[in-house]
């Protein structure tokens, strides 16, 4: 069978070589917009579970509200670990499944075991975004001269959020440090006591009277004209006319019994940038998201944020980047790759002494990356230092196949022309290539399968080491294929008229 696969490429060898080009271009366009980062995709399908509960202490969260969410999670198809976390006033539970369950799969089974837990009054389980667990790419930093921090922390949330959240790729984005401004009701007990109310009469009167209401509908000439009673607060003076009472025909406003005013919420973090107040947003990806491309994508909305923003108000891009931490170490892997490459082409021309085969035999380095590249594509393998590891430690052995095959044809050649009755070209350049054929792919399968024990890996491990595995036997099958195909047309094309060898 691989006999005939030669006889092919020597009796269609224009093709074979325009196929080999075109494949060449098709596979550096892939290779350039291969997804980049620093490591394979190592995220586990996991589910973030929030559970807000104002005022509780952490033990009542755990008894609680934390408890029932892990009871009923725990033995869920595809479950395999389930954590909690209780704080006060917050409770999270982090559910991880399966490493082949999909994730939107992972999500509507935990929202369906959610809706039949009963939970205290007023706690509703919220699912956290999807994200990676190499998920933060960035952190910005939000500064300004004049600008209060609560206008900062205001810019952050309700500007530069909203604009990052929309840029396809971003998971979440979270703010953290400035002031968060709020409605604040500061109740004065002396003027309780002097009213005869309690603190429960201002928050039933607050919980009752804020909030728009509907009283249907009536037919004016046959429109219908709807009927809602304006009740929510929208200004500061809306909240301190609130009724709180009216007994005796003495009505007791909001403002009688207490201060109303903007304030800021009470901290529970900062943010500072060299020392000075700032917030610091931190960026986080969805997974297989690119973090190279997803990073200038946020960039560029920055750069055009930041010509909205008052002149004192600045955007700092440099706190952190996980892009340059990518480009930094993929940048070593490929000048690792670049000087193997030199240092191939000067031992090969050392020990051949002929610039054509020389060339010949380095065609099986950049058609067997590119074909890679490919490989990459369909599988959707990433470019990483992993991955690139294993084309480095490939690249020296990309072309032992086609040296092999090079050698021989350029030996057998020789003795050709130095006969007496010189036999045709092909015909010398298919008998050496098949003398050495059954060589070649029995070195390739040894070598093949020395890589093979990477993919019986389980867990993380699997995950961190199967794309090395992928790139290497990858890239040495596809110099096999070369050297089957590519290097015989080619040899019958530069060797085949060199009759001064």
């Amino acid at each position: 069978m691989l006999n005939k696969v030669i006889q092919f490429s020597l009796r269609n060898r224009l093709f074979v070589v325009a196929f080999a080009g075109l494949l060449m271009v098709y596979g550096v366009f892939t290779l350039v917009n291969l997804p980049v980062d620093v490591l394979p995709d190592l995220n586990r399908p996991r589910v973030t579970i929030f559970l807000e509960a104002n005022g509780m202490a952490p033990e009542e969260i755990e008894a609680q509200i934390n408890l029932p969410v892990e009871t009923s999670l725990n033995g869920a198809p595809g479950v395999e670990v389930v954590r909690s976390v209780a704080s006060p006033g917050l409770g999270l539970v982090f559910v991880e499944f399966d490493w082949d369950t999909d994730v939107y799969k992972a999500r509507q089974l935990t929202a369906e075991k959610l809706q039949s837990i009963q939970l205290p009054k007023g706690i509703t389980p919220q699912l956290g975004p999807i994200s990676s667990i190499m998920g933060q790419i960035m952190m910005i930093a939000v500064t300004g001269d004049t600008t209060s921090p609560s206008a900062l922390r205001t810019i952050s949330d309700f500007t530069i959020r909203r604009r990052l959240m929309s840029i396809k790729g971003v998971s979440q984005v979270i703010p953290i440090g400035g002031e968060r401004l709020q409605y604040q009701v500061l109740v004065s007990s002396e003027k309780l006591r002097q009213f005869n109310l309690s603190i429960d009469e201002i928050d039933n009167a607050l919980q009752s009277t804020n909030q728009n209401t509907t009283g249907g509908f009536f037919d004016d000439k046959g429109a219908e004209v709807l009927i809602r009673n304006i009740a929510r607060a929208s200004t500061l003076e809306d909240l301190a006319n609130t009724v709180v009472t009216n007994k005796n025909n003495a009505t007791v406003l909001l403002n009688q019994v207490a201060e109303v005013k903007f304030g800021a919420a009470v901290k529970r973090g900062d943010g500072a940038l060299n020392g000075k107040p700032a917030v610091i947003l931190n960026i986080e990806k969805q997974p297989g998201a690119n973090t190279v491309s997803l990073t200038d994508e946020v960039l560029k909305a920055i750069a055009e944020l930041q010509t909205s923003l008052p002149k004192d108000v600045k955007i700092q891009t440099n706190v952190f980047r996980q892009k340059d931490f990518i480009v930094n170490s993929l940048t070593n892997v490929e000048d690792a790759l670049r000087d193997g490459f030199i240092l191939i082409t000067i031992i090969l021309f050392l020990f051949l002494l002929n610039f054509r085969t020389t060339i010949i035999t380095l065609t099986a380095i950049p058609l067997s990356l590119v074909i890679t590249a490919i490989i990459f594509k369909l599988f959707g393998i990433s470019i990483n230092t992993l991955t690139l590891g294993g084309l480095a430690i490939a690249i020296g052995e990309l072309v032992d196949d086609a040296i092999v095959d090079v050698e021989n044809v350029f030996r057998r050649l020789k003795e050709n022309w130095a006969s007496e009755n010189p036999k045709p070209i092909n015909k010398i350049i298919y008998e050496a290539s098949s003398e050495v054929r059954n060589s070649i792919v029995y070195a390739t399968i040894i070598v093949v399968l020395v890589f093979l024990p990477l993919f019986y890996l389980q867990g993380i491990e699997g995950k961190l080491f199967a794309p090395l595995g992928i790139a290497y036997i990858t890239s040495i099958i596809a110099s096999l294929v070369v050297s089957l195909t590519v290097t015989p047309a080619l040899c019958s094309y530069l060797l085949g008229k060199q009759k001064s060898l």
